[in-house]
């Protein structure tokens, strides 16, 4: 698999975190243009697309964003997703002035904290028939 072919952004995200795969589903919904793919860094897509770029964790802390052949990581990820919504969520993307060591130590602390706060799945999410072929490794299955 390569790393956003048919040329849309493919969003990693951690398929157990339930805060995770909320935002996921908030992506969705305003995705009408069709521009997102999804992969849980737990299934084989995802573990294949970042095999050469992060170490496997049990607990995955990032969300990665491939667009146009280029990972973004943490804040920067989550910043370029929502400049590429509609509406008014691409004024969030004025927040990238922020360095990314203090956006990212905000990220991370989230990141630390999801599991207790939001909870986690025994499995990643599984998609229903509306919504598949935005699964990475459900649109073949």
């Amino acid at each position: 698999m390569q790393a956003g072919n048919d040329n849309k952004s493919i969003v990693i995200f951690d398929g157990v975190c339930v805060l995770c795969s909320n935002i996921v589903r908030f992506i969705i919904r305003y995705d009408k243009k069709d521009i997102f793919r999804f992969a849980s860094i737990q299934g084989e897509s995802g573990k294949k697309l970042i095999a050469d770029r992060i170490k496997p964790s049990a607990d995955p802390e990032t969300v990665i964003l491939i667009d146009n052949g280029k990972y973004y990581y943490r804040s920067a990820a989550v910043l370029r997703i929502f400049k590429k919504l509609p509406g008014g969520w691409p004024l969030l993307y004025a927040l990238i002035i922020i360095p990314a060591p203090v956006r990212d130590f905000f990220y991370k602390f989230v990141a630390k904290k999801r599991y207790g706060w939001f909870g986690r799945y025994e499995q990643c999410l599984i998609p229903d028939d509306n919504i598949r072929k935005k699964f990475i490794d459900q649109a073949s299955g």
